[in-house]
This record gives structure tokens, C-alpha cells and sequence, in this order.
């Protein structure tokens, strides 16, 4: 895992690539989404936070269209681009974030200049804790402000998201980008994907003697390959056949009939998103009413639903969610797309020693990777560093 560059660093690095100073230094955070996977685009719920692992971007605007971008990631040269004509596809790697961005802002009217850009991130990549959006959300604070277009979180959101549905190619909801924009410090952000609606809702599971613990399984994925896009036309199916607008509009008590309407396939993914949004709004409940640690069966049965329903797991995550709970986690489930990625694990304090060294034990002796595993909080959404 790399680690966080501070401003006073970043600053020079920019200085040493580029020749001059940064007009600013932004930053946005990933995201570990506690409850509500694939809800996000079928406009239902979700309840993620914002985490302490973050993208900084430093920035200077040129008095031309040329972006020149370049990060601290060892193996990455300097990616040039204009930004008259950009089309979608347009770049590789990381360097598709920002550009999609500017070319987002630009579809929007915004009057987007050139830029040079100098990246640092420790958000773990191909985790599940969103680093692309991370980059995509300073990037996109940066440049709100540097251009004076001011639009507000609500914008900036939809932005992001055309910039990874079109640009990018990635089907992806707003949930991840509404985290990382939106976040505040010892808050859950409860998310109505129908209208952008947020409440902030109180998640200190240090206060109630518990740590949330991250366990990145190495395991990479990509939410621009086939297998998050098939899971999302499965559920536009299912809304046509049912016909309703989304799955959203779909309860629990609905889905007895629904089984005589669906193919097999179909209603398993139909399922899952139905009882996983009713769990987002339990999970919600019992956090206003009891606290954290009356979460962890909703959690459980979050990852039963994703495994055996949405099929997004991998023998990988069932080994690490497995394994937390036979040693003392209360509740653990995979986080973030699937497909790999991480699972996280709501352990007592003082429990997450034995929780660690378990989980790697568990995958020496299957003869996987070593897992990363960490501690995460709530913390702030984007905003200008420096």
C-alpha cells in the first residue's frame, strides 16, 4: 500500500515536473460502502462513508488547452492530451480520470483550460474502495473551483458519473462519488440514488468498542468488464418485465410473484437488490436506534445475498468474511463491486489482532496472495488542502 504524500511533498514534486508552483493542492477520499451493493443504479439505497485513505491532485491552470498529467505512481510517465476534440476512450490508465472529467465539465458548458496535474494517492487500487473516483472527485473539485463554475455537490455528482459511464465505460451508479464528495467526519452518508437526497447518519464504531476492518484480498477487479455490466442489465430485465421504472419500486413482498414472472437468473438478481435495499434501510435504523453493534447479521446477510443472488463474489472474499466471523467479527461482508476487491469486518476492539492474523493465515494456507488488512474511519468529503 502506498503512503499518503503530504501537501509541502506534493508541492515540490509539482514543481520539480513542471517547472513552477500549483495554483492548489485538493484531495477526495475512496469510499467503504457498509450496506447496499448494486442498489445504487436500479435508484435505490445505499450507506457508505467516506474513509481515511485519499487522492490528492496539484494543480495549475495553463492559458492553453494542453493537459499534461503525471502522478507519483512508480511507472507512470507524463500523459499529454488537448483538450479540444477530446472523445470518450481518449487516454489510458489512471490518465482516463481526469480527462473525463474535464471532458464532463466541458459537455456541462463549463469552460474547461488546459491544466497540469501531479497525482498522489494511497486509496489501494483494484480494492473495491473506489480509487478511481477518488482521483475523479479532486480532480473535479479542483477544477469547479479553478474555473469558477461553483456548481453544486449535486452537479458535480452527475459529472463524475458521465465521465465514468461514457468516458471511461464503466455502468457505474453515484453512490461512490456521493461518498467521496459528500462525506463528513463520523458519518455514514444514507443515500437515496432516486433524487441525490442524503442524510448523514452517525457510524463511531470506536464508541461502541468496535473497529471496521478492511481486508483487500488482492484479488483486482474492473467495473468496466463484462461482469458488472451483465449483473446491471439483468436488473433492467427485471424492472421491464415487472414493469416498473426500477427495481427500486420492487418490495419484499413483491417478490413472491415476481418468481412466476422471472427466469431463474433474473429473479436471484432481482432478489438481492430488493432484500438489500430493505437491509440499507434497517441497517439505518438500528444505527439511529441502537448503535453499530446491532448491525452485524444485516451485514452477514448482505454477503449471503451477493454470493448466492448476485453471484459478485470469490472463493477469496468468502475465505476472508468467513474466517473474520469464526474469529470474533460480529458481521463482515464484501464491499464494492465484486468480483474481488475487499471485504470488511466489524470487529470488537481488541478482537482485530486475532481477526488479522487469522484471515492470513487462512489465505497461506490456500495458497492465495497475502491480503492487505486495515482500519478505517468516517472522515471528510473533497475539499481544497492547500
Amino acid at each position: 500500500m502506498t503512503t499518503s504524500t503530504d501537501v509541502f511533498t506534493l508541492t515540490a514534486a509539482f514543481h520539480e515536473a513542471f517547472g513552477t508552483v500549483p495554483d492548489g493542492v485538493w484531495q477526495a477520499p475512496g469510499r467503504v460502502n457498509l450496506i447496499g451493493e448494486h442498489t445504487d443504479y436500479n435508484e435505490g439505497f445505499v450507506l457508505p462513508f467516506a474513509i481515511d485513505k485519499t487522492a490528492k491532485v496539484a494543480v495549475r491552470v495553463r492559458d492553453d488547452s494542453t493537459v499534461r498529467l503525471l502522478s507519483t505512481f512508480g511507472g507512470h510517465g507524463l500523459v499529454e492530451a488537448s483538450l479540444d476534440g477530446l472523445e470518450p476512450g481518449s487516454g489510458e490508465g489512471w490518465s482516463r480520470y481526469p480527462l473525463g472529467v474535464a471532458w464532463a465539465l466541458k459537455e456541462r458548458g463549463v469552460s474547461v483550460p488546459g491544466f497540469e496535474l501531479l497525482l498522489d494517492s494511497d486509496v489501494p487500487l483494484g480494492a473495491g474502495l473506489s480509487s478511481s473516483h477518488a482521483i475523479e472527485c479532486a480532480v473535479i473539485t479542483a477544477l469547479n473551483e479553478l474555473t469558477g463554475a461553483n456548481l453544486p455537490a449535486e452537479e458535480l455528482v452527475l459529472a463524475t458519473q458521465r465521465a465514468e459511464n461514457i468516458f471511461v465505460g464503466a455502468p457505474t451508479g453515484i453512490m461512490d462519488q456521493s461518498a467521496s464528495l459528500r462525506g463528513a467526519k463520523g458519518q455514514a452518508v444514507f443515500l437515496d440514488c432516486r433524487d441525490q437526497h442524503v442524510e448523514l447518519v452517525p457510524f463511531d464504531a470506536e464508541a461502541s468498542g468496535l473497529v471496521l476492518l478492511v481486508i483487500d484480498t488482492k484479488v483486482s477487479h474492473s467495473h468496466a468488464d463484462g461482469g458488472y455490466a451483465s449483473r446491471r442489465a439483468s436488473c433492467e430485465l427485471g424492472a421491464q418485465v415487472l414493469g416498473v421504472t426500477a427495481l427500486r419500486d420492487v418490495g419484499v413482498e413483491d417478490l413472491e410473484a415476481a418468481s412466476g414472472l422471472l427466469d431463474e437468473v433474473t429473479m436471484r438478481r432481482v432478489r438481492h437488490v430488493v432484500t438489500e435495499n430493505d437491509r440499507v434501510l434497517q441497517t439505518v435504523e438500528l444505527l439511529g436506534a441502537q448503535g453499530p453493534a446491532s448491525i452485524g447479521p444485516l451485514l452477514d446477510a448482505s454477503h449471503a445475498s451477493m454470493r448466492d443472488d448476485f453471484e459478485i463474489s470469490c472463493p477469496e472474499l468468502d475465505l476472508a468474511v468467513d474466517t473474520a466471523r469464526a474469529n470474533g467479527a460480529i458481521g463482515a461482508r464484501m464491499t464494492g463491486g465484486g468480483f474481488g476487491g475487499s471485504a470488511i469486518a466489524l470487529t470488537p476492539v481488541g478482537e482485530e489482532h486475532k481477526v488479522r492474523d487469522a484471515v492470513v493465515r487462512s489465505f497461506a494456507e490456500a495458497g492465495y496472495t497475502a491480503p492487505d488488512i486495515f482500519t478505517v474511519t468516517p472522515a471528510e468529503g473533497a475539499f481544497r488542502l492547500a
